[in-house]
């Protein structure tokens, strides 16, 4: 399920060979959500050596911890719409992933097992001993790792536009995603996903060489079917409805959980610890920052399974 998971902007820069001539309304509409949406100020911020790398991470709010996980080509800045609201009774812990935002991509291997691992190290570091994590695109790959790996160190999971194994995708989608390479970087230059790089990045000039890590994970083939089932701690998958996974692999995934394999019963009796979320009129470059996206997961992380009776809806509505 990881490298699935490259990310919501990953595929946009795949897109960029395949159709090159991105309307000025689609890139208005990528910059609004990257750029317009500026992150409040953290309580504590910095970098953590971790296991031959600088994490950028930030620290938002009170309350049960939260790690989120960025998509590819972007920052923890992408959950700037959703922060306010899943900060009300959080602590947010947001990081850059490496190569992206304020790490530095350094010269370890870019893998997701890697950065299971180092996320793992983040939060016993920052004196976590479990928490929730979202995460999303490649974030959800960085996360189903660390869940495989480290699984004490997580409480609950949402994996956002996350799959299993490379043929979830598209068919279409392969192609693309293998043309992305240090050669796509000089046709980027006026993209937004360009210009928050170098905004904050420490070593501006890597750029091409984050595209070449990028595109050579990409490259390869993955099937990690058999790492789902040591995924024991509950776990909501999250998608657009014109995702870029096919939804007969989002429904074995869900199934490879435990879910969708028969009636819940009258009394919830078979219900699964695990849920689904299908989030309507959402593609695989807007879910992130969907309104109905925290208002599906924050119920799950905070363990809620009570359903509210007619009355309780019909009160809240009047």
């Amino acid at each position: 399920m990881s490298r699935s998971i490259f990310f919501a902007m990953l595929a946009s820069v795949a897109a960029l060979f395949a159709a090159p001539g991105l309307t000025n309304a689609e890139e208005t509409k990528t910059a609004m959500t990257t750029e317009t949406n500026s992150m409040p100020t953290p309580e504590r911020s910095g970098l953590l050596p971790i296991n031959g790398l600088l994490y950028y991470y930030a620290v938002y709010g009170k309350g049960e911890p939260l790690l989120l996980l960025h998509g590819g080509l972007g920052t923890s800045d992408m959950f700037a719409p959703l922060l306010p609201k899943l900060a009300e009774n959080r602590t947010i812990i947001a990081v850059d992933l490496q190569g992206h935002g304020r790490t530095a991509l350094g010269e370890r291997p870019f893998s997701l097992e890697g950065m299971g691992d180092d996320m793992a190290a983040i939060v016993k570091t920052l004196g976590y001993d479990k928490v929730d994590v979202l995460g999303y695109s490649l974030g959800g790959g960085v996360a189903f790792r660390m869940a495989v790996q480290r699984p004490e160190t997580i409480r609950r999971l949402v994996l956002v536009s996350t799959g299993y194994a490379a043929d979830g995708f598209y068919d279409e989608m392969r192609p693309q995603q293998a043309q992305v390479s240090a050669a796509a970087a000089p046709f980027m230059k006026d993209t937004p996903m360009y210009k928050s790089y170098v905004a904050v990045a420490p070593y501006p000039d890597d750029f091409p060489k984050l595209l070449d890590a990028l595109g050579n994970f990409m490259r390869k083939d993955y099937d990690y079917s058999a790492d789902v089932a040591k995924l024991k701690m509950p776990v909501m998958l999250a998608y657009g409805d014109s995702d870029m996974y096919k939804p007969e692999h989002e429904i074995k995934f869900y199934q490879m959980l435990g879910g969708g394999l028969k009636d819940a019963g009258w009394m919830r009796e078979n219900l699964s610890q695990n849920r689904l979320a299908i989030i309507p009129n959402r593609t695989h470059y807007d879910v992130f920052f969907a309104p109905e996206l925290t208002a599906a997961a924050l119920p799950f992380l905070n363990g809620e399974t009570k359903v509210k009776t007619w009355d309780e809806v019909v009160s809240e509505t009047e």
